[in-house]
């Protein structure tokens, strides 16, 4: 597609700020992995109760989408964002103040409950950014698009990690809460300014974007309820790539969740030590990366085509795992970094797929008017998968230890247990992409 330079400028000035948005989103979110084993040994809580509490946030995230992606649908990515923001804000700056106040009675109710309710306006960010730029891509310039989604994922990972670093190591840990409170009301404000739904709100020409949308339907009335759900689940493509984002979840969460309990266990490092800045930088520079060459490959390589590129993703994603659970020279400062730069080569190649499902086949096959429905779908499935890294993966590495020896006072040697919960999911993935290799948004019936 042929823009003109005033399109792209104001097109940048719409998603930019939504990208900034979503990973203030982000950093509200992640923070909690950060800190959580912080909080666990304050507050007398081991992995497995920590995890429990991050599993009910991410089935919250994941059940809320089945309401959020419908209402983006229908009331627009704009003001769908601005609630999420908002409603994120509240929540972490409430959590910052709990623990500021030294409030530990019923703890695990009280955390369980805000940072669920947290992870519900949580759920408005990817389906938000999704629908309001189904209008403003069209669908070969996806790709790409998929890899600004990667960018935005990868900076919130950045905010969470290495900011959230620094803050440990100049304020009170609770601050780690509060700051991503202040950033995400900073960009509510900057996006009631700057975002707009579709071009045509923006003084420009709605066109067609080439997903099967028809036209006419630009300015788009919502569907209804049902309609929304057809397109979902009737579609096996989207039923497809479902299953594959509940693999995706999986693989992400149980490398996010737990480095930090990784470099502890293995490398012996606290959370003050800078390797953790380090780890925050790694993640965004393997997001980055691994976001824009996936769109790359998809829209020049593939022909527009998404699952080629995420088979190749899921497969190295195997190679990365097998490589950090055999924890090479951990005893070494060369190990230590050896082990972030593992890290951040993980975090290319989850994110990629990740950004590339979730952000761009959600526009491809939902169309306009269900762009925010399937990227809810997809968002929202990875975070069942999510959920079970916390309970699940959390009470295996209690009961059996990062290399398969649970007992008292073992410096484990290896992650091969860690690891080996992991990488069948990706093997899967890389299965039902095999089954979608020709897919592509125009090809059968997409949404409207």
């Amino acid at each position: 597609m042929e823009h003109s330079r005033a399109y792209r400028f104001r097109r940048f000035m719409n998603w930019f700020p939504l990208g900034l948005t979503y990973a203030a989103m982000y950093m509200g979110r992640y923070n909690f992995n950060v800190v959580k084993s912080q909080i666990g040994g304050l507050y007398h809580l081991d992995i497995a109760q920590m995890g429990f509490i991050a599993s009910l946030g991410f089935w919250t995230y994941g059940l809320s989408v089945a309401f959020t992606g419908p209402l983006a649908d229908r009331i627009g990515g704009r003001k769908a964002i601005l609630y999420g923001a908002l409603g994120a804000a509240a929540l972490n700056l409430a959590v910052g103040l709990l623990f500021m106040g030294g409030f530990t009675t019923k703890l695990m109710l009280s955390l369980s409950l805000l940072w669920s309710l947290n992870m519900y306006f949580q759920s408005l960010g990817a389906l938000s950014v999704v629908k309001v730029n189904s209008t403003w891509f069209h669908v070969e310039e996806r790709g790409v698009f998929g890899g600004i989604f990667g960018i935005m994922i990868s900076s919130g990972y950045f905010f969470a990690v290495s900011a959230g670093a620094f803050i440990l190591s100049r304020l009170p840990w609770y601050w780690i809460f509060i700051v991503p409170s202040l950033f995400m009301a900073v960009m509510f404000l900057v996006d009631i300014l700057l975002v707009r739904n579709r071009p045509s709100h923006a003084g420009f020409k709605d066109f067609d974007t080439g997903d099967g949308s028809r036209a006419q339907d630009a300015e788009d009335t919502p569907l209804p309820f049902r309609d929304l759900m057809r397109t979902v689940f009737r579609n096996p493509i989207i039923v497809a790539l479902i299953c594959a984002e509940f693999c995706t979840g999986f693989v992400r969460q149980g490398v996010m969740l737990y480095f930090t309990e990784y470099l502890k266990a293995l490398y012996r490092l606290p959370t003050s030590n800078p390797i953790y800045w380090w780890t925050g930088v790694a993640f965004m520079g393997g997001g980055i990366f691994g976001g824009l060459l996936c769109g790359w490959m998809s829209d020049k390589l593939f022909q527009s085509r998404r699952p080629p590129v995420a088979f190749i993703f899921y497969l190295i994603q195997v190679v990365m795992l097998a490589l950090l659970g055999a924890s090479l020279g951990r005893d070494t400062h060369a190990g230590q970094i050896w082990a972030v730069v593992l890290l951040g080569l993980t975090a290319m190649f989850i994110f990629g797929v990740h950004g590339m499902l979730t952000g761009t086949a959600s526009m491809d096959f939902g169309g306009r008017k269900a762009a925010a429905t399937v990227a809810g779908a997809l968002d929202g499935i990875q975070y069942i998968g999510s959920g079970l890294t916390g309970i699940g993966l959390g009470l295996i590495l209690k009961d059996h230890g990062w290399d398969g020896i649970a007992t008292a006072g073992h410096t484990p040697t290896s992650a091969w247990v860690w690891v080996g919960c992991i990488i069948p999911f990706s093997l899967i993935g890389a299965f039902i992409m095999t089954r979608l290799w020709n897919a592509k948004a125009g090809r059968g019936a997409n949404a409207h």
